[in-house]
């Protein structure tokens, strides 16, 4: 046993306070697997739990992050043995579980999910839960039928984690993608990663018409609120919006009218307790259907100390794409 660095959050008289520290491995959780970190992320929930802008944490002190990749050093879990390459995404870590911006994380090997074999520790954490969150999303707008055919796939928050990979995604399995932002002048960085159009997040501000007109036949929505509102109000007869995501407010300010008169259906998307075997086949169709040329284009990396910084850029709409955090 011995000490190990971790951005760890504690409570403080003015709310909480995130900081690079020393924390002794005999204070780890119980889990049956430890695991040596090498590779992290970070998510818009990291900054919110990170900036204390939403109480995500639930227990103090608490070490943040919600993702990891790394190489399994003890196991009494049957699955898994020390060498074995894992990914984690999700289950409480970062929130009631100690998490994963840390040298060693214990976790329960049920959570984990084999390291696929055409994907680096360093670019699983590149597509992080935003990523493995986006992977779900088409996932349900496949299931529900959706194909290149039917037409165009809006995606909202497209410059940020989950709409980076998602417009990937769609490019590469043959859609026409149409990239909502309000960073406008991130167009060619969109155009690059395949979205054939780009409208202004302004024109999904306003107060939801019941109908309006029909511009997609799907959508992935990171954003919620008026923006999801007017996104239902403009799918085609038959289409699916995928939501996933709060960035504009909980809300939904809409109607049931596309419910009810297009037939339209609205998925939620949920990562953190997504049952085991959807996990690992999102992992397996991000191997072989996210171009890992674009995904490289998304991603900038920085260390541990660099996280509270990157958290607040995060929570503050500033950051393009997706951020590694190199651990081990």
């Amino acid at each position: 046993m011995g000490t190990f660095k971790a951005i760890v959050i504690d409570k403080t008289e003015s709310g909480t306070k995130a900081a690079l520290a020393d924390f002794d491995e005999a204070n780890l959780m119980d889990g049956d697997v430890t695991v040596a970190v090498g590779y992290s992320t970070v998510n818009y929930k990291d900054g919110l739990a990170i900036t204390g802008k939403a109480p995500v944490v639930r227990r103090f002190p608490m070490i943040a992050g919600i993702d990891f990749a790394g190489t399994v050093e003890t196991s009494s879990h049957p699955d898994w043995k020390p060498g074995d390459k894992v990914i984690h995404n999700g289950w409480g870590l970062g929130e009631t579980h100690l998490g994963a911006y840390a040298q060693k994380a214990r976790v329960k090997g049920d959570w984990l999910v084999r390291l696929p074999g055409a994907i680096s520790a360093r670019d699983a954490m590149a597509i992080g839960t935003a990523g493995y969150t986006a992977m779900l999303a088409v996932m349900a707008l496949e299931k529900h039928g959706l194909t290149p055919d039917r037409g165009p796939i809006a995606v909202t928050g497209a410059a940020g984690g989950v709409g980076s990979v998602a417009i990937a995604i769609l490019a590469k399995l043959g859609f026409s993608v149409i990239a909502v932002t309000g960073r406008t002048a991130e167009a060619d960085y969109l155009k690059g990663l395949g979205a054939s159009e780009i409208i202004d997040r302004k024109e999904l501000a306003g107060p939801a018409k019941p109908l309006a007109k029909e511009r997609w036949a799907g959508a992935i929505d990171a954003v919620g609120s008026t923006t999801l509102a007017n996104l239902l109000a403009m799918t085609r007869y038959g289409g699916a919006v995928a939501a996933c995501g709060l960035a504009g407010g909980m809300d939904l300010p809409g109607s049931v009218a596309p419910f009810i008169l297009r037939g339209v259906c609205l998925y939620g998307i949920d990562s953190v307790m997504c049952p085991i075997d959807r996990r690992r086949e999102a992992w397996n169709r991000l191997e072989s259907d996210l171009d890992r040329s674009k995904l490289a284009s998304m991603t900038r990396e920085i260390d541990l100390s660099g996280v509270p910084e990157a958290a607040a850029a995060i929570v503050d709409g500033q950051v393009r794409g997706r951020i590694v955090v190199k651990i081990g």
